[in-house]
């Protein structure tokens, strides 16, 4: 048996042990009620049950089995939850709440209740594409071609989907706005002008959505790190960081992938990222695997090891480049902030570029509704909490805003597009590459 085939077997009542184990991080909660205003759904509902307190009475139930994992009460408020995390920074008592909705999760994961057709697929395309490289390669690849022939941007504007689904409106959006919103002229060197310090290796982990629609992300930060004395280089092997199945319940598909991760990314390198998601994820690795009797520390050293890309950077001074033109505001990716409590590291990159017109985003720390596919699955949730932040984002006047997640590129792209916004949206990482540019850091193809 397969090791993916052997993972799908496994046990429901195996599964439903889960949280029962969490009870000292259940009883944690004080219910202070600090984490309700930092939580987006229960400031979109007002309903407790959308708030991480009402979440976590829900899940003490399920322990203590006085609510089954099937109810349409517990189903109902973990779905709605974005995962965003952004209550433990404010918990007095340090609740893992991160951990916990990913165990209920999974404790609701092989239930036989249908939970419509979104949700039927997205356990297909773990199971049966995420799982498989050479799929997800050749899936991307077919996105692409989709993108890039101008075909799904043609029926975006033609607003016909729309009239049948929005979902799916939305999600030509999304693909839409992963084309690049910057300058991207190719390069093949670095020039003259650019002065290298004394070199550090480093492991880029390139994703896959970033590598499968954002390769040019992948490129820039090789560039900025190479000028900043980082070479990295990327380890073969590689596979996807398991945070879709992680948030989807599949923790088993999770694990699949993150020994395969550990397995690639030997030595002792730094591992860098530039996906919050993704980053998140990596860290996370210890907790993951900390049951396993022979990857509990390997992993335990390998979260040790990964670090945002920003986070790499900020431990000397940033090269400056040159000036560009625009006004430009940042929000933060939730997990970049929460997951690697990355605030500041990705300022400092935007501080590089001399003269920047930068515009402050009020709750840039708050989650831009995308949260993975969350988008798909909970389409009313995440447009209410989207459209706050286009709001806040109309507020500052700027043309650019940048943002460390792939997800959130995607998700406030395609929501500015189809409301008529002129925004660019892109990474930190490709305004430095593309001040760098203009400082004449780079030779051009002939």
């Amino acid at each position: 048996m397969s090791p993916t085939q052997d993972y799908l077997a496994l046990s429901t009542p195996l599964l439903k042990t889960i949280l029962a184990n969490e009870e000292q991080k259940l009883l944690a909660c004080v219910h202070c009620g600090l984490c309700l205003e930092a939580c987006p759904t229960y400031t979109l509902t007002g309903d407790e049950n959308d708030s991480p307190r009402g979440r976590i009475y829900l899940m003490r139930a399920v322990a203590e089995e006085k609510l089954s994992a099937d109810s349409y009460s517990f189903r109902t408020h973990i779905d709605r939850c974005l995962g965003c995390r952004a209550c433990e920074p404010v918990c007095p008592a340090g609740v893992e709440y991160g951990q916990l909705l990913e165990a209920s999760r999974a404790t609701i994961y092989p239930s036989e209740v249908q939970k419509g057709f979104s949700y039927r697929l997205l356990r297909f395309v773990l199971r049966h594409v995420w799982l498989q490289p050479g799929r997800l390669r050749f899936s991307f690849a077919l996105a692409r071609i989709l993108r890039n022939t101008g075909l799904a941007k043609l029926l975006l504007k033609s607003r016909v989907v729309g009239l049948f689904s929005k979902r799916v409106e939305f999600g030509l959006g999304l693909l839409v706005s992963s084309a690049p919103q910057m300058a991207n002229d190719a390069v093949k060197e670095l020039s003259a002008a650019a002065e290298l310090d004394q070199t550090q290796s480093a492991l880029l982990f390139t994703g896959c959505v970033t590598e499968g629609l954002f390769a040019r992300v992948n490129e820039a930060t090789k560039r900025v790190l190479r000028i900043n004395g980082v070479e990295a280089e990327v380890a073969p092997n590689q596979v996807c960081c398991g945070a879709l199945h992680a948030h989807a319940g599949d923790l088993e598909g999770a694990r699949l992938l993150a020994r395969q991760n550990i397995s690639a990314f030997g030595g002792d390198a730094p591992v860098i990222t530039n996906a919050g998601g993704c980053g998140a994820m990596l860290v996370s690795y210890a907790h993951l695997l900390a049951g396993d009797a022979t990857f509990a520390e390997p992993a335990r050293r390998f979260s040790a090891r990964v670090r945002d890309f920003s986070q790499q950077l900020e431990t000397k001074p940033i090269v400056k480049g040159a000036r560009l033109d625009g006004g430009v505001t940042y929000d933060a990716s939730c997990h970049l902030l929460n997951g690697q409590h990355a605030a500041e590291a990705p300022l400092k990159i935007l501080r590089a570029i001399p003269d920047l017109n930068f515009k402050p985003l009020e709750g840039a720390e708050r989650c831009c509704g995308s949260a993975g596919v969350y988008n798909l699955l909970e389409p009313e949730m995440s447009q209410g909490v989207l459209q706050e932040k286009l709001a806040h984002i109309r507020e500052t006047g700027a043309t650019v805003l940048a943002t460390g997640n792939p997800g959130c590129q995607m998700q406030i792209g395609a929501g500015s597009q189809l409301a008529g916004m002129e925004l660019r949206v892109c990474h930190p990482v490709e305004l430095l590459d593309l001040s760098y540019r203009r400082a004449g850091f780079y030779a051009k193809h002939s």
